[in-house]
């Protein structure tokens, strides 16, 4: 009968924890893929909302010079009504006619300025909207950015601790960390607390 020889205990602990750190180092770096997919998320969603609050400044901005305007047109109408009724008596035709035909001009524009406006404050709601949207979702990203570092850390512990429990809370963090991320993305839920 031949010798079957029994591996060293110590060498399968050496091979038991060579496999244990490889599978641990192949996972985070799967974590690290995941947290730039998050970054890049994050850093959008930011260039997002500063764009889209830039847009609405400028469109209320523009909204302000319109309202100006139509005040303009509007006292300048009153204006010329008060200068009507008060000359009626003494004005030579050709003056009243005159008078006339500018205030029907003061009347369009004033109202074409009013009707510019209200085009102009959908388009400013509309990107309100949006940067509010993006608001909402950087909260996400970080949160999903700080527990992908953690998951990171934690796994990199594990490995030089050769400890599963570690690595199984890196683990755990790891799940949190793409969930917020996806919800980052996707507004599936909303956590009170993050807005």
């Amino acid at each position: 009968m031949t010798e079957v020889e029994l591996p060293n205990p110590e060498d399968l602990e050496e091979i038991k924890g060579k496999a244990f750190t490889r599978r641990v180092a192949l996972i985070t770096a799967i974590y690290a893929v995941m947290l730039a997919i998050t970054s890049l998320g994050g850093g959008n969603a930011m260039k997002e909302m500063l764009l889209a609050q830039q847009q609405v400044s400028d469109q209320w901005a523009y909204y302000q010079a319109k309202a100006v305007r139509e005040h303009l047109y509007r006292a300048e109408r009153v204006q010329l009504e008060l200068t009507l009724l008060t000359g009626a008596d003494t004005m030579k035709p050709e003056a009243r006619s005159a008078l006339e035909g500018a205030l029907k001009n003061m009347a369009e524009e004033e109202d074409r300025f009013r009707r510019e406006k209200k085009d102009i404050e959908q388009v400013a709601k509309k990107l309100e909207a949006e940067r509010d949207v993006n608001r909402s979702k950087d909260p996400y990203f970080d949160y999903a950015e700080v527990l992908l570092q953690i998951a990171i850390v934690m796994a990199s512990i594990s490995i030089l601790a050769v400890s599963p429990r570690i690595f199984q809370f890196s683990l755990a963090m790891a799940v949190l960390g793409p969930i917020l991320c996806t919800n980052g993305f996707l507004l599936f839920f909303r956590i009170p607390f993050l807005h």
